[in-house]
C-alpha cells in the first residue's frame, strides 16, 4: 500500500515564485503534487540544507585553546588538527562525527560533503558514523581514502605534484576533485583549476580572473565565512569576495568548515553571511541548499523529486511575527523551531 503525506504551509519553491500557500502530497517518499491554495496553514516548509564543506572527525578538537597561523593550526601532515587526529582512537573519533552528524540532522541539514583524513581507514571510520543516520554524506578521501570514496579532498595544490597526480588519477576514473584554494593567497587556485577541480573551496582571495575561470567553466565554489575569520584568513565582505562571484555568475555554496572551530551549523551559517557579506534572503537560503545540485542531489521542493524539505511552526515563537519568511529562516533561526523533517536517502 502506498503511504501518502500532505503537508499545508507556506512553501519557499525557489526565487520565482518564491513563497507560496501550498498543499504538498508526498507518496513513498517522492512529491507526488504542489496544489496552490487559497489559505494554507500556519506552517513554513523550506527545502532541507546541504553543508557544502565539513571537517567532521575534528570534533574532537572542538574548541581546543590554540594560537598560531593557518598552517600550524589545520596544514597536514604536522598542523595541530593532524597531531590531535593522529593520536585520537578510532571509536572517539566515530563517537565526535556521529554526535556532529546527529547535529546537522537535527537542524534541517541532512546533505554535506566532508574532507576527511586517514587515508581508507579514516574514509571507513565516516561511513561507520553515517551509517544507520539517514544523513546524506558525502566523502572525499585523502592518502589512498579516494579510491573507497565519492572522490578526493585535496589540501592545496601546495602539497606537491603527488596530490595533483592522484586528483588526475580520480578525475580519470570518473570520481570527484575538490580543492581547498584560495584560502590566505592566491597562488594555489589557477593550479587547482588547471588540475580539472569539480569544487573549489574557500577563494578567499581569488582575484577577478580566477573568478571568471570558475564562472566560464563551471566550477562552484563553497564558501565558508565563518570559519575564514575565525582563522584569521579574512576580515571584511572582500575575503572571500561574494559580490564578485555572484557578478562572474558564479556558482556559489555555502558550508561550515572546521569542526575544531565551527559548529557545522548551517543557520548560523546563513545569518553570518547575510549580515557580514549583505547577501539578499534568497540568496543566502539557495547558497545553503545548492550544494545538494553540485553533487546530483537538489534538495529544492518540486514535484517529481524526492521530498526534501523541513517545516517550521513560527507559532511557537514570535517568528508569526515575521514580514518576510525568507529573511527571518536566514537571520533568526535556529534547531529549534523545526517541526519535522521530510527526508530519506
Amino acid at each position: 500500500m502506498d503511504k501518502e503525506t500532505v503537508v499545508s504551509g507556506r512553501a519557499y519553491l525557489g526565487r520565482e515564485p518564491g513563497m507560496r500557500d501550498v498543499e504538498i502530497c508526498v507518496v513513498n517518499g517522492i512529491i507526488h503534487s504542489i496544489d496552490e491554495v487559497e489559505s494554507a496553514e500556519e506552517r513554513w516548509i523550506f527545502p532541507c540544507l546541504f553543508n557544502s564543506h565539513t571537517h567532521l572527525a575534528d570534533t574532537v578538537a572542538m574548541d581546543v585553546r590554540a594560537k598560531g597561523s593557518l598552517s600550524e593550526l589545520v596544514s597536514p601532515p604536522d598542523g595541530l588538527k593532524h597531531r590531535i587526529l593522529a593520536r585520537t582512537g578510532d571509536d572517539l573519533l566515530r563517537e565526535g562525527m556521529r554526535k556532529s552528524i546527529s547535529f546537522m540532522m537535527s537542524s534541517a541539514t541532512p546533505g554535506f560533503c566532508d574532507f576527511r583524513e586517514g587515508g581508507v581507514k579514516g574514509v571507513e571510520i565516516l561511513k561507520y558514523a553515517i551509517g544507520g543516520s539517514g544523513a546524506d554524506g558525502i566523502i572525499l578521501g585523502r592518502d589512498g581514502g579516494e579510491e573507497v570514496s565519492y572522490g578526493i579532498g585535496v589540501s592545496s595544490t601546495k602539497e606537491g605534484g603527488d596530490v595533483i597526480e592522484r586528483a588526475a588519477r580520480v578525475k580519470k576514473n570518473g570520481g570527484f576533485v575538490a580543492f581547498h584554494a584560495g584560502e590566505k593567497d592566491d597562488r594555489d587556485i589557477d593550479p587547482a583549476i588547471d588540475a580539472g577541480a569539480d569544487l573549489l573551496v574557500h577563494c578567499t582571495y581569488a582575484t577577478d580572473s580566477q573568478l571568471k575561470r570558475c564562472a566560464d567553466e563551471g566550477i562552484p565554489i563553497a564558501i565558508c565565512p565563518r570559519s575564514n575569520w575565525i582563522l584569521g584568513v579574512a576580515s571584511g565582505p572582500e575575503n572571500p569576495p561574494v559580490m564578485k562571484m555572484i557578478e562572474f555568475g558564479c556558482k556559489v555554496v555555502l558550508g561550515t568548515d572546521n569542526v575544531m572551530f565551527v559548529q557545522p551549523d548551517m543557520f548560523s551559517e546563513m545569518a553570518f553571511l547575510s549580515t557580514v557579506y549583505g547577501q539578499g534572503p534568497e540568496e543566502v537560503v539557495d547558497m545553503a541548499v545548492g550544494g545538494s545540485e553540485v553533487f546530483g542531489r537538489n534538495y529544492s521542493i518540486k514535484e517529481k523529486k524526492k521530498a526534501s524539505f523541513f517545516t517550521i511552526d513560527p507559532v511557537r515563537a514570535n517568528l508569526s511575527f515575521s514580514r518576510d519568511p525568507v529573511k527571518t529562516i536566514v537571520n533568526r533561526m535556529n534547531f529549534s523551531y523545526i517541526e519535522r523533517m521530510y527526508f530519506k536517502i
